[in-house]
């Protein structure tokens, strides 16, 4: 059974960082795309980082580039998502994903088929 936890939200002024964790079991980890979508109360649920299963290649939304990073540790079946320069328009539930998907979907949520029950960042300014 796959299983993803997520972990590392919290309230943080703005300007400050956070570093997400997503660790995955019951499955094998390396064979899977992940990513990190997030959704604002009464906002739909949006893109912010993916990374292909071998590291290689990482995507990130507009507004994540330049203050997210994400990245993976296969041997340990982690991923993370390094935010600096939060700003109050992060402050959303953040959802780590596992998928497979080819370049044109990987910033869909249609595109993963297992998700983890999001962890809350609270950006205030």
């Amino acid at each position: 059974q796959v299983q993803l936890v997520e972990s590392g939200g919290g309230l943080v002024q703005a300007g400050g960082s956070l570093k997400l964790s997503c660790a995955a079991s019951g499955w094998n980890f390396r064979n899977y795309d992940m990513a990190w979508f997030r959704q604002a109360p009464g906002k739909e649920r949006e893109f912010v980082a993916a990374i292909r299963r071998n590291g290689g290649t990482s995507y990130y939304t507009n507004s994540a580039k330049g203050r997210f990073t994400i990245s993976r540790d296969n041997a340990r079946m982690t991923v993370s998502l390094q935010m600096n320069s939060l700003k109050p328009e992060d402050t959303a539930k953040y959802f780590c994903a596992a998928g497979t998907a080819i370049t044109s979907t990987i910033t869909k949520s249609t595109a993963y088929s297992s998700w983890g029950q999001g962890t809350q960042v609270t950006v205030s300014s």
